[in-house]
């Protein structure tokens, strides 16, 4: 008597470890330990301030509205690289209108601002099929050459104003929670061991806040609760990973499509509006500096998730503050930081077998050590370009880990799949 002979079952393909809550909270705590030794051996008490919080802040807002735009778009398989150019358009609109008509209408056109930006890409990328970063790289330019027109055309001539720059905008007003803003202050000038750079950070979150930081910081948690726990998110996020079988299951794919970049580019535009009406009161030509790009590396980094994105603007934004506030200082002390953080790279590298990997970040670490203990302080141009040296670091050392929606950047046209 013969028996077939029994084949194994193939092996489950590996799946990669979610970050739990804990553990990710573990690794902050360590970050905090860490950033508070570096404090004390340099003496850059500037690090961790209730000042330099309060500007990290301010400068994640416009970032993190970029990328959050650009999780919207790319969520529905658009890619955005048009967000600069929806942060200029947002600029622009909310100094006009905050200047004509108050402060909240300003916010309102800059919203509709970037929105216009968004239904061009939209038209271009998803019924027309353009090819989505020549599509975003034309908005950017067209928004750059429209608000220039639209200046010279409103603003020269006016007092007040150039056909560079607008007139002053009304303030949208800000809070601090007081008596707890004082108490945290008041820790943070201790100087004591983490528990002053804890309050340092929590002291920045409640002093000087803008209402419009709290809207923005109030939509990265709304944001994951529309696309991530409501069937409107779901279908829009399947169009993003198949829309073929999307469309098959009954969803508009083409309007979730158009819903999401229009999304997008609001949210880019409120940015636009926080830089020309928080940031500073009036409008400036190029004060975007190339935050929608940056906003763009931040949700990629935050792996196309809203927590993960908040996470990357506050590193960004912080990082933007050291040409602010203390920048020579404060960016000597970092590479001291950077050189800690790339010798724990080192140890995980070899524990993961990457040897190659490990070597090389050896490399740079013992370059960093030399270069901080050899100097008192940096050049000024090391902190200004920080953000954008920072935003290659962390692209090129997150790379491996990303997973964006597979989808993302492909042509789609209705009946595809039938």
């Amino acid at each position: 008597m013969s028996t077939a002979p029994v084949l194994d079952k193939p092996a489950a393909p590996a799946t990669r470890r979610k970050l739990s809550l804990p553990v990710l909270l573990l690794i902050i705590a360590g970050l905090l330990c860490l950033v508070s030794a570096v404090r004390l051996i340099t003496d850059a008490n500037g690090l961790t301030s209730v000042s330099q919080m309060s500007t990290a802040l301010q400068l994640a807002v416009p970032i993190g509205m970029a990328g959050l735009g650009g999780l919207w778009a790319e969520r529905a398989g658009v890619v955005n690289i048009g967000l600069e150019g929806m942060l200029i358009l947002g600029t622009w609109f909310g100094a006009w209108a905050g200047y004509q008509w108050g402060p909240w209408v300003g916010v309102l056109a800059a919203l509709i601002g970037g929105a216009l930006g968004g239904l061009v890409h939209a038209l271009a990328t998803v019924t027309f099929n353009v090819n989505h970063i020549v599509s975003g790289v034309a908005i950017n330019i067209l928004a750059l050459g429209a608000t220039r027109y639209l200046s010279v055309l409103m603003y020269d001539g006016m007092e007040g104003a150039t056909s560079r720059q607008s007139p002053a905008v009304p303030s949208l007003g800000e809070f601090t929670v007081p008596g707890l803003a004082d108490a945290l202050a008041d820790l943070n000038k201790q100087g004591w061991f983490l528990i002053s750079d804890v309050a340092g950070l929590l002291g920045g979150v409640m002093t000087g806040v803008s209402w419009l930081t709290l809207i923005a910081v109030l939509l990265v948690p709304a944001s994951w609760w529309i696309l991530w726990r409501t069937s409107f998110g779901l279908r829009l996020r399947s169009c993003g990973e198949n829309p073929v079988a999307a469309e098959s299951l009954g969803v508009n794919v083409i309007k979730y499509k158009y819903v999401a970049v229009i999304v997008s580019g609001a949210l880019a535009g409120l940015g636009g509006a926080f830089l020309s009406m928080v940031s500073s009161n009036y409008y400036l030509e190029g004060q975007t500096g190339g935050r929608g790009y940056i906003g763009l590396a931040a949700m990629i980094f935050g792996n196309w998730m809203p927590g993960g994105l908040a996470l990357g603007a506050g590193l960004f934004g912080y990082s933007d503050t050291l040409k602010v506030r203390g920048g020579t200082e404060n960016t000597h002390a970092l590479l001291l930081l950077i050189a800690i953080l790339a010798l724990l790279a080192v140890a995980w590298l070899i524990w993961k077998k990457k040897y190659v990997g490990g070597v090389v970040t050896l490399a740079v670490s013992i370059l960093l050590f030399f270069w901080y203990s050899s100097t008192d302080s940096v050049p000024s141009q090391v902190a200004t370009a920080m953000p954008y040296v920072l935003t290659m670091l962390v692209l090129a050392l997150s790379a491996q880990r990303l997973r964006m929606p597979k989808a993302n950047g492909k042509p789609y046209r209705k009946g595809q799949g039938t």
